[in-house]
């Protein structure tokens, strides 16, 4: 249903006015049965004037007055409310049937196809103290007290001054069914359930401002491990490396010219060695000599002195030649006695 301007007299604070009536150029069957029983008097109904003439007439007699629906609501304050073992005793000294009223203020059967509604003055005077003097003073006593609370409570009066003299119920225009002879008349088909969840939804709640969030700072809690605050510093000069002489320093790697340098005089004591304990010493085995091999390769580092004494791996095969022969193991001085074979 799109929404159209209403009249000015659906303005808030506007007195009451006759409504504005569009309809269309033809009339619904259903308009002209509910004229022709709601008139006293037989008027024609045999045009499009005779039927507007005849529905603006009706919807502004003073006793033209619908009750949309009713609200039942406390008499006092909570605090001052009658307790009574009987619910039923509690209920009629306690509580009040306050009827929403309104009265008609446009009718369009065009465009919208909708009928509008504006509260009368009595019932906006009704909900309006029932504000005031009830509903705020529970609210009020529910909320604890904080330094804006009456200001604000103010504000939320006028707040809801403001909406219920501004609220206007828009409904289809099949309402009009339900009018009566003297143009008052009550919504049908559930609608008045919809105008008490839209009157009872202008009470807003008393909002009180959120707590305050305080930052509590804590002190770190400290490891077993980590020193306290009050010896950080001697527990980090104690943590300081102790220092050490500069003629204790080791290199990490050898230099060149030293690593060059105790490699020749590595292989020229070997050599010597060789030479002098060449027939005094056994001959080495193979497995001297993987494992000089593999020394020698896999350490960068200088050779210590019983490294110094391994021979060469030429050496070792010098050796092998020379013990081939007969001369090394004594095979020279032994002749057969037998004659050889010509």
């Amino acid at each position: 249903m799109p929404s159209v301007l209403l009249p000015n007299t659906a303005a808030a604070f506007a007195p009451r006015s006759p409504p504005t009536v569009v309809l269309n150029s033809k009339v619904d069957p259903w308009l002209t049965a509910t004229l022709k029983r709601i008139n006293r008097i037989k008027r024609p109904l045999n045009s499009v004037p005779q039927h507007m003439r005849c529905l603006t007439e009706t919807l502004s007699s003073p006793s033209a007055i619908w009750t949309l629906c009713s609200v039942m609501l406390p008499k006092a304050p909570e605090s001052q409310l009658r307790k009574d073992s009987n619910p039923l005793v509690e209920a009629l000294f306690n509580y009040q049937l306050i009827h929403i009223e309104a009265y008609v203020v446009h009718v369009d059967l065009v465009l919208s196809q909708e009928i509008a509604y504006k509260l009368t003055p009595e019932t906006i005077s009704a909900l309006i103290e029932y504000h005031q003097d009830i509903y705020l003073v529970d609210i009020g006593a529910q909320t604890w007290h904080w330094s804006e609370k009456e200001a604000q409570v103010k504000r939320l009066h006028e707040e809801f001054v403001q909406a219920i003299n501004k609220f206007v119920y828009r409904t289809t225009a099949t309402a009009l069914e339900g009018i009566e002879d003297d143009g008052a008349g009550e919504l049908l088909c559930g609608r008045s359930e919809d105008v008490k969840s839209a009157i009872m939804g202008l009470f807003l709640p008393l909002l009180p401002p959120p707590p305050r969030i305080v930052d509590v700072v804590r002190p770190q809690p400290l490891l077993p491990s980590s020193p306290s605050p009050n010896n950080w510093w001697q527990s980090s000069m104690s943590m300081a490396p102790a220092p050490v002489e500069a003629w204790k320093i080791v290199p990490s790697s050898p230099s060149p010219t030293t690593s060059a340098s105790s490699q020749q005089s590595l292989w020229a004591s070997l050599g010597m060695e060789l030479t002098a304990s060449h027939h005094s010493s056994p001959s080495p085995t193979y497995t001297q000599a993987m494992q000089y091999t593999s020394a020698a390769y896999t350490s960068a580092a200088p050779v210590s002195a019983p490294l110094a004494q391994l021979p060469l791996p030429s050496m070792i095969a010098q050796q092998c030649s020379i013990g081939t022969g007969y001369g090394s193991f004594g095979w020279d001085r032994y002749q057969p006695e037998y004659p050889t074979s010509m």
